[in-house]
């Protein structure tokens, strides 16, 4: 009986290599070079830049910083939840690289909001978190946020409605901004950014192949 079940057991173990090989073959996303990376979309610094401090919060009423960027990759996208089109894309593709990922903690996800007056911590957190639960709201002041947009090369700018007479309605508004996912490094450095419409698997192969080369 022992022997039969010591040849149960190492037919079970080669199954188990098996198919823990395929499942790694299967989700794995390859590592690619910097010219691939760059015919999909991700421009690379040749330099990376150094921020300057500056001071957000979190969804969760945390404080968000400077200090917040180092340690991790974060993926950052300066946009709002009212966006009807390229912001829940975008974050759609965030969400799903992030799952690919099996939760990589050194990915991090973060939403910038260029929407401060309509964008509550409530409405971010109930926002960001429907792509992924550990993506990050971030809001401020106005000039706070254009503070650390600007040094990423992000623009935005309200954008008033038409009413129903065809002119400008002051009441209402949309805000035009930049469709870049920006990337910051370990360091807390401007890495480069994903050109729009970013996908998935762009995403998870730029985080995989920046941080076996980083």
């Amino acid at each position: 009986m022992s022997g039969l079940r010591l040849t149960v057991a190492l037919c079970l173990g080669f199954i188990a290599v098996v198919v823990g090989l395929f499942v790694y073959s299967v989700t794995r996303t390859p590592l690619v070079s910097e010219e691939a990376l760059r015919e999909q979309g991700v421009v690379l610094l040749p330099r990376p830049r150094e921020l300057e401090p500056f001071s957000l919060t979190t969804h969760t009423g945390e404080p968000f910083t400077l200090d917040d960027l180092r340690g991790r990759w974060t993926f950052v996208f300066f946009g709002f939840t009212h966006c009807p089109d390229i912001c829940p894309t975008t974050m759609s593709e965030l969400g799903k690289a992030r799952r690919r990922l099996q939760e990589d903690d050194a990915f991090q996800g973060v939403l910038v909001t260029v929407d401060p007056e309509r964008d509550t911590p409530e409405l971010l957190a109930e926002y960001v978190t429907a792509f992924a639960p550990d993506f990050l709201g971030v809001y401020g002041s106005r000039e706070a946020i254009a503070q650390l947009a600007t040094q990423v090369n992000a623009t935005f700018a309200k954008v008033p409605a038409m009413g129903a007479d065809g002119r400008p309605d002051p009441s209402t508004y949309l805000v035009d901004h930049s469709a870049n996912v920006v990337i910051i490094n370990p360091y807390g450095h401007y890495h480069g950014f994903i050109k729009y419409p970013q996908q998935a698997d762009t995403i998870a192969a730029a985080f995989q192949t920046l941080s076996a080369h980083f």
